[in-house]
């Protein structure tokens, strides 16, 4: 693939890159802790990114996109952190219900559910993981009874992003028992205003209740709210996590180079730059975010030719996630008792201990990366 810009794609890079110089809200400099008016600032600056045409670049138009291409895709998501923009508060109906709609649903639910998707009308959150099931999600508890025209769901579920604010829940629920664990799975669209929901923030280390655990007691969901066919859940979960994951590159890579030379600007302020262990240790980090780079536009590669995210994606995301967080160990070393106070490289050492579990663990990742890229044999 080549990666040099285009015209027309330098054109729209340049658009986007005043838009944002213009419009980037003055409160993204501001603390990153949740306050009361956290939700309505982010649901206001996305609608603002959809009303001036930068959401869903590569969705059909007939659903709200632009019907765009890959690359401009990718240009949105590098320009957005280039200008440290706040992501789109709908990250996951973004990033991954709305192409799983796009991917498995019916005609009937690309057209009532995309469209709101864009607008932060409606937000979503992803129930997969749960207490005993999170590192093997074909283990999952939940279950989804046939009872007709609806399915009886009863479970729980954690480590739910945006299940407090969210209208919609992309559920993967077991329907029967099979020999293979990967069938029998449903996955259903759950409305989160169903009686028998409940949600449960979990306050982590920063402060912030990112996190949710859910509880669902024989809540009610229609069938024509299945994606997909039932008992073939596996499948379209596959396909969630595929773009979870192969979407991130861009940015992840984005956001590590910057953090490095963050991290350059910081030893030079501490006047540490003299200090060859700190210089190594650096240029180190400077060197894998390149990693990250090049391996990312691997996996551009190969999302232009097939359309589908494939397991590179989980490449950016290991790599990414640890180190991210040996790039802040990194700075509060650097810092030495300063690290003890408030402070964004407080901030990000708190949160990056989140890295290595959302979005898939480390351990998960690892497996992933081993049977499907390298083609070694299963551990069990």
């Amino acid at each position: 693939m080549d990666f040099d810009l285009t015209p027309a794609e330098r054109a729209f890079r340049d658009q986007l890159r005043d838009w944002l110089g213009a419009n980037r809200p003055a409160w993204a400099d501001g603390a990153r802790t949740a306050d009361g008016n956290w939700l309505e600032r982010h649901v206001a600056w996305q609608r603002q990114l959809h009303e001036a045409g930068y959401l869903g670049l590569n969705w059909p138009r007939e659903y709200g996109g632009r019907g765009a291409s890959l690359m401009e895709q990718v240009i949105l998501s590098q320009e957005m952190v280039l200008a440290r923009a706040p992501d789109p508060i709908n990250v996951i109906g973004l990033a991954m219900a709305g192409p799983t709609i796009i991917a498995c649903g019916t005609e009937e639910q690309k057209r009532r559910y995309l469209p709101p998707i864009l607008s932060a009308e409606e937000i979503w959150c992803e129930g997969f993981s749960e207490p005993n099931a999170g590192s093997d999600l074909s283990a999952l508890r939940t279950r989804a009874e046939d009872r007709g025209d609806h399915y009886l769901v009863n479970g729980q579920k954690v480590w739910t992003s945006l299940a407090q604010y969210a209208r919609w829940c992309l559920l993967l629920a077991r329907e029967r028992e099979e020999p293979n664990p990967h069938s029998g799975l449903t996955y259903l669209i759950v409305d989160m205003h169903s009686p028998g929901v409940e949600v449960r923030p979990l306050r982590q280390i920063t402060g912030d209740a990112e996190f949710n655990e859910v509880f669902f007691k024989d809540v009610e969901v229609p069938k024509t709210q299945v994606l997909g066919e039932p008992g073939e859940g596996w499948r379209v979960a596959i396909t969630t996590l595929l773009h979870e994951r192969g979407t991130l590159g861009a940015a992840l890579a984005v956001r590590a180079a910057i953090t490095a030379e963050e991290l350059i600007d910081l030893a030079r302020r501490l006047n540490r730059g003299g200090d060859r262990l700190v210089r190594q240790r650096i240029a180190q980090h400077s060197i894998e975010a390149r990693v990250l780079q090049l391996n990312g536009q691997r996996a551009l590669t190969q999302l232009s030719r097939t359309g589908i995210p494939g397991p590179e994606g989980s490449i950016m995301k290991l790599f990414w996630s640890e180190l991210n967080q040996r790039m802040h160990e990194t700075a509060l070393e650097l810092l030495g008792p300063e690290g003890a106070t408030s402070g964004p490289w407080q901030y990000g050492f708190l949160r990056s201990r989140a890295n290595t579990i959302e979005a898939g663990t480390s351990e998960i990742l690892r497996n992933t990366l081993a049977e499907r890229v390298l083609g070694l044999p299963r551990s069990r």
